[in-house]
């Protein structure tokens, strides 16, 4: 619920750093846009494109960079960082709903619960599961046998978390996400598929936010890793043995090959797509909609989308593209010539 009262100015700075130019008493209960934001809310500059509206906003005041603090004459809030203190503020104003401490009748609970812990309606605890301190668990949550789950973790619901998998501190996953099922492990027999037993875990760090109904496979053998404060956003499918490193953030509907491995503060654009047993170094950034198909050695940006276009001119692009092969023999034949005749000349 958003704080009915608010916070003074200077409350906020005390809390969250920041240093403050102008009436510190000015007193806030929300966040807007500076497009949006009316009497009673705070404002924020992101992006040197929306400086203009600073003159305009109807703001009671405004979170600014400090190159930009002299642009306004409200009351402001200076950070380096602007959109992560916007963050900070709207999680200030607006704490999550809290479930109350306990169980629920309902729960079927075969493991100790800390009293701390809020177990909701019609979930499911296996056998020597290890509950951390105030962690919530949603209604119809379903946690399998040998399963750890950190402090302060919230699960929403409908998660399930299969057996023996272990989630670490302060997770918070979305509804319907399911860790620890089978990864896709056959091998051919004839004309049959053998269905390998996937016998590894899922392992997940501290700090990690999972999306709704995305999916992370358990390890064939090995265990499928994810780093320390790692973000996946919604229907993202994570193959069987991936590791994925500390910080990486990946946008919704991307899939993971299996036994790819994901260096630190990588970033995938939504749909990008691995294939498997490919590695990507450190602070590789992969463009929305991008198929990666090679190991990635170097950081930086990588891109492999075709341009939109009219689809008769996408078409004859098209036709161009599968006589480049044919074109490249051309002119190594070219060259080759050339070179003999100068050797003769």
């Amino acid at each position: 619920m958003p704080a009915q009262e608010g916070l003074r100015l200077d409350e906020i700075v005390s809390r969250l750093g920041g240093s403050l130019e102008g009436d510190g008493s000015v007193i806030v209960s929300q966040v807007g846009s500076l497009a949006s934001a009316g009497p009673g809310q705070i404002a924020f500059l992101a992006h040197p494109k929306y400086r203009q509206q600073l003159q305009i906003t109807l703001a009671a005041a405004v979170i600014v960079p400090p190159q930009f603090a002299g642009d306004t004459a409200l009351p402001r809030i200076i950070h380096h960082n602007a959109y992560a203190y916007y963050a900070r503020v709207v999680a200030l104003l607006n704490p999550s709903a809290s479930r109350p401490a306990g169980v629920h009748p309902s729960a079927v609970v075969h493991s100790l619960v800390p009293s701390s812990a809020s177990i909701g309606e019609n979930v499911v605890i296996g056998q020597n599961v290890v509950i951390g301190q105030n962690v919530t668990l949603y209604p119809g949550c379903i946690i399998g046998d040998g399963v750890s789950i950190g402090d302060d973790s919230l699960l929403y619901p409908n998660v399930v978390i299969y057996h023996h998998c272990v989630i670490g501190r302060r997770a918070l996953i979305q509804a319907g996400a399911v860790i620890g099922s089978d990864g896709f492990g056959f091998a051919k027999e004839g004309e049959r598929w053998v269905k390998i037993p996937q016998i590894g875990r899922v392992v997940i760090g501290d700090d990690v936010e999972i999306g709704a109904n995305t999916s992370i496979d358990r390890g064939a053998l090995d265990d499928t890793m994810i780093g320390h404060g790692v973000k996946l956003d919604n229907q993202i499918q994570i193959a069987h043995n991936v590791v994925i490193g500390d910080h990486v953030a990946m946008a919704g509907c991307v899939g993971i090959a299996g036994s790819t491995k994901i260096g630190r503060r990588c970033t995938i654009g939504g749909a990008g797509m691995i294939t498997g047993h490919l590695e990507l170094t450190d602070d590789v950034h992969i463009s929305a909609g991008t198929l990666v198909s090679k190991s990635l050695r170097k950081p930086g940006q990588y891109t492999s989308i075709f341009p939109l276009e009219v689809h008769e001119e996408w078409l004859r692009n098209a036709a161009q593209i599968k006589r480049l092969a044919k074109l490249a023999k051309r002119v190594s034949d070219l060259e080759k010539k050339l070179e003999e005749m100068e050797k003769t000349s």
